[in-house]
């Protein structure tokens, strides 16, 4: 079992371009940036962001729940809802000791933290939630999924930054080689559109700051990028042994044919500038895979549109990968959703091996002089992949990549 092929049999999504996985697609393909002014956001330095807006997030998740979830837990319940149906599983007939649930995450509830300490200062303790700390701690995501599901085998929630979301996908694939669950619900979530949280981007200098249209401001390998622009969301995939998926009649959308990860051990918010570390996770999960380098047919890239991140990621892409495969960059159009990102763009990744589309780069009209990487602009590219990676980098020197095949 430790060798036994893992299948992605169901995906669900909720982010800034779409409230589903289909409808998520057709935006990422579209290319259009989903940043606008954010009316929460008024006065703080970062003014604008992408974020989900044309759903109730409390109607969607229904019951009487939605009081002790945060955002961020809202978001992933919707998603891994919608990836369970996907798969064409009923969770009143699975046998839940043998559902693992694995939601990753960067922030948490820290937007919680920061609203209940607001009202602890002004008006008291009186005035803060008897659920606050449902609304702040890490793990809840995973928990209500769990809940919801009546999922009772291991719940994890794995925080690696921006890569959390591969992480979470790369601990539930082991886990279903090691027998320690048969189904395994896993992605990752994030929501930081609050002040505090703005604030210290706009202050760490990572990220693009107010000025002219905000639509405009994401430009993943563009000569003139010059930050990120945060985006929120959430993406689930429901992970199988293949022999369980096809007793059971399931059609899985992608074999998750490898994965790798790296620590830079550099620097707490900067890449290591060779990227010899985010080249070391590439080729891990290359091995992993049982691919060749010029086996890969597709990179998305994690391309958050920062000077130096852009420019270490093209240098990584174009050593590891020298036959030059079509790259992608989701962030042009969703924004950095932080810890989600990873399992968006996992996700994106998966959608491009089926319908053999790769997304335009938003923003980019030519990639910067010198990256010597092949970026899809303006318009989706047909492509006749069968191998595709996606890469994700995060803080602390988090590098983890993940590899999938079509069936």
């Amino acid at each position: 079992m430790s060798g036994a092929a893992v299948v992605v049999t169901g995906l669900g999504m909720i982010t800034p371009a779409g409230h589903d996985t289909d409808t998520t697609w057709d935006g990422v393909l579209a290319g259009r940036s989903t940043a606008h002014a954010v009316p929460e956001l008024a006065g703080c330095a970062i003014d604008f962001a992408c974020r989900v807006t044309g759903v109730d997030l409390d109607a969607a998740v229904g019951g009487r729940t939605g009081y002790r979830m945060g955002r961020y837990t809202k978001l992933a319940v919707l998603a891994a809802l919608q990836a369970v149906e996907d798969a064409g599983l009923d969770p009143a007939g699975w046998d839940g000791t043998r559902v693992a649930v694995v939601i990753g995450t960067s922030s948490g509830g820290s937007g919680g933290i920061a609203e209940q300490a607001v009202l602890l200062d002004r008006r008291g303790a009186g005035a803060t939630s008897p659920t606050g700390v449902l609304l702040t701690i890490p793990n809840m995501p995973a928990a209500e999924v769990a809940v919801r599901l009546r999922a009772t085998g291991p719940s994890l929630a794995p925080c690696t930054a921006c890569s959390s979301g591969v992480t979470a996908l790369s601990v539930a694939r082991d886990m279903l080689r090691a027998g320690q669950c048969d189904i395994a619900v896993a992605g990752a979530t994030e929501s930081t559109l609050y002040p505090l949280a703005m604030t210290g981007f706009a202050r760490s200098g990572a990220a693009a700051l107010p000025g002219g249209d905000p639509a405009l401001r994401c430009r993943p390998f563009a000569e003139d990028r010059d930050g990120l622009v945060v985006g929120e969301g959430a993406a689930v995939m429901v992970l199988e042994r293949a022999d369980d998926a096809r007793s059971r009649g399931a059609e899985p959308r992608a074999l998750l044919a490898g994965a790798g990860a790296t620590t830079d051990a550099y620097h707490p918010t900067s890449p290591h500038p060779s990227g010899a570390l985010a080249r070391a996770a590439a080729d891990a999960a290359l091995r992993d895979a049982g691919w060749r380098a010029e086996d890969v047919d597709h990179v998305n890239a994690h391309g958050t549109s920062t000077p130096l991140g852009d420019a270490t990621e093209a240098k990584l892409i174009a050593r590891a990968y020298p036959h030059r495969p079509p790259v992608t960059a989701p962030k042009g159009v969703l924004g950095h959703c932080m810890g989600a990102a990873g399992a968006i763009e996992a996700g994106l990744t998966v959608l491009t091996l089926q319908h053999g589309l790769v997304p335009p780069i938003a923003n980019l009209d030519e990639p910067a002089t010198g990256l010597g990487i092949d970026c899809v602009t303006k318009v989706p590219r047909p492509v006749s992949a069968r191998r595709a990676v996606s890469h994700s980098f995060g803080f602390g020197g988090h590098n983890a990549v993940i590899a999938f095949q079509r069936p």
